[in-house]
């Protein structure tokens, strides 16, 4: 059987937090208590003081009405007796289903009470059993009456008002409720402060979790905080601390253990792209002095060669490109002087035009030349890998567009954006575009010559300028989009340059 979810409203009035929660809790069940109390005391002091009107008015009888009915004879010896009678006594004779006379005692002496066909009703529909009844009467209110039969074949009744009895009620419920009031304000800080004191050590295992959830655990070292101290396993918030302490050691040690492991393949990769640098050009030599060999040299040997300079050269670029990721690994620092950004993205699309003429560029830069602050070699590296990769991975005849300005609604930040009308990035490659090595269609790629790392390049290098580079495609457009701190701009955060 499904629950039903709680309106928006009522969710939306509960408490979130726990120490809210409990504090709540505390003062609705305060609240309930106190109710009970309250109830218990009102009803039990109500039946208490309406029982003891019954016996006053068992005590007295019916000799009260019984003497009203010498009111039909008024003298001096026949007048109704009041004696002993307590103020405001009500009497009645019912003869039959009629009201005959009523009145109330006032000062020792009686007072004719006008009845009214409700009233009249409501007294000949109180039972004959000497015991009280509850009425209520248009002249006089609320009235606890006793009818008893009379000596000539009527019926008496007499009633005391139940005013005293409502009052001290009601006295009592505004006493309990001030008091109560009291008590649950009280209540409410006084919980709300033991609980905050009581989840302190719970803040702390929090704080320890906020802290460890903001570090930085994709790469690079990471600096695990200090373990809880509240580890006591006999209450629920230590035995929490444990638990977390424990799962803090192991997440410690499988990232120092990932930190090795990846400074160990930045070494590996450095070395070995340091070691290779030497044969493979000496294998590019080779092969350029074979082919400039005066004699005749066989088509096929010649074919041969020709595969071995351009593979050498392939891979004399990736060894490069392999170096290059792991000094930014390593957080080398880059050269830091004045670049003329414009310059570079004028030259660089003349480069790009002049190796893709089947493309139309168009080139937007602003009317004073855009300076910062860096590499001025890796920045050429990073604006010409980006239209390497629009003119490579779209038809002929897309149109790429270059656009250098500052971004829009920020001072300080130089925004280069490179966007086509090509067929797009697969959705599926977005996540990873920068990535090493991430190619939508590997065969095509190396056939062009690709090694797979222009954009990991581009973005290790735009972190290590303390920059951004984002990526959005679908069918028909795609913008890569570069900011960079300019020349007047902080010097970048190096903890950037250690995650690329």
């Amino acid at each position: 059987m499904s629950r039903r979810p709680l309106p928006r409203a009522l969710r939306a009035a509960l408490p979130r937090t726990l120490r809210a929660r409990l504090t709540a809790g505390l003062v609705v069940l305060l609240a309930a208590a106190s109710l009970a109390v309250g109830l218990t005391t009102v009803l039990t002091l109500e039946n208490f003081l309406v029982r003891r009107l019954d016996q006053q008015l068992t005590a007295v009888g019916g000799r009260f009405p019984a003497s009203l009915e010498h009111g039909e004879r008024p003298d001096d010896d026949n007048r109704p007796d009041t004696r002993g009678q307590s103020e405001y006594t009500f009497g009645a004779r019912l003869k039959g289903d009629e009201a005959t006379q009523a009145a109330v005692v006032r000062d020792d002496t009686d007072a004719h009470v006008p009845l009214t066909a409700a009233d009249k009703r409501a007294l000949t529909d109180v039972p004959v059993d000497g015991r009280g009844h509850g009425i209520r009467l248009s002249a006089l209110g609320a009235y606890r009456v006793v009818a008893v039969n009379g000596d000539d074949g009527d019926v008496l009744i007499t009633g005391l008002p139940l005013h005293s009895v409502e009052e001290t009620v009601h006295r009592v419920e505004l006493v309990e409720a001030v008091v109560f009031g009291s008590a649950l304000a009280v209540t409410g800080v006084a919980g709300a402060l033991w609980v905050r004191l009581s989840l302190r050590p719970l803040r702390r295992v929090t704080a320890t979790a906020a802290g460890v959830a903001r570090l930085p655990l994709a790469s690079g070292e990471v600096a695990m905080p200090a373990p809880v101290p509240d580890t006591d396993p006999r209450t629920e918030v230590g035995q929490v601390g444990a638990a977390l302490n424990r799962m803090l050691g192991h997440v410690g040690d499988a990232l120092a253990s990932r930190h090795a492991s990846e400074e160990r393949l930045r070494q590996f990769a450095a070395d070995a792209s340091h070691e290779l640098r030497t044969p493979v050009a000496n294998v590019r030599g080779h092969a350029e002095l074979a082919l400039r060999h005066p004699g005749p040299v066989p088509g096929q040997v010649r074919h041969a060669l020709e595969r071995i300079q351009a593979e050498s050269e392939r891979m004399s670029t990736l060894v490069d490109d392999l170096l290059l990721l792991a000094r930014l690994d390593a957080g080398r620092p880059l050269a830091r002087k004045p670049v003329d950004l414009t310059r570079l993205v004028l030259d660089a699309t003349g480069d790009a035009r002049a190796a893709g003429p089947d493309h139309r560029w168009t080139l937007e830069l602003p009317e004073e030349p855009v300076t910062v602050t860096g590499d001025e070699h890796r920045l050429q590296q990073v604006v010409a890998n980006l239209l390497a990769n629009a003119r490579t991975h779209t038809p002929s005849g897309t149109e790429v567009a270059v656009r250098l300005g500052v971004r829009i609604g920020q001072t300080g930040l130089t925004e280069l954006t490179v966007a086509d009308d090509g067929p797009g990035i697969p959705e599926a490659l977005q996540a990873e575009v920068f990535e090493r090595f991430a190619r939508a269609d590997p065969s095509r790629s190396r056939a062009a010559g690709n090694t797979g790392l222009g954009l990991a390049i581009v973005r290790a290098v735009v972190a290590a300028h303390g920059g951004t580079i984002e990526v959005a495609s679908r069918p028909g457009r795609t913008v890569f989009r570069v900011v960079l701190p300019d020349a007047r701009a902080a010097e970048p955060d190096p903890t950037i340059v250690t995650q690329a």
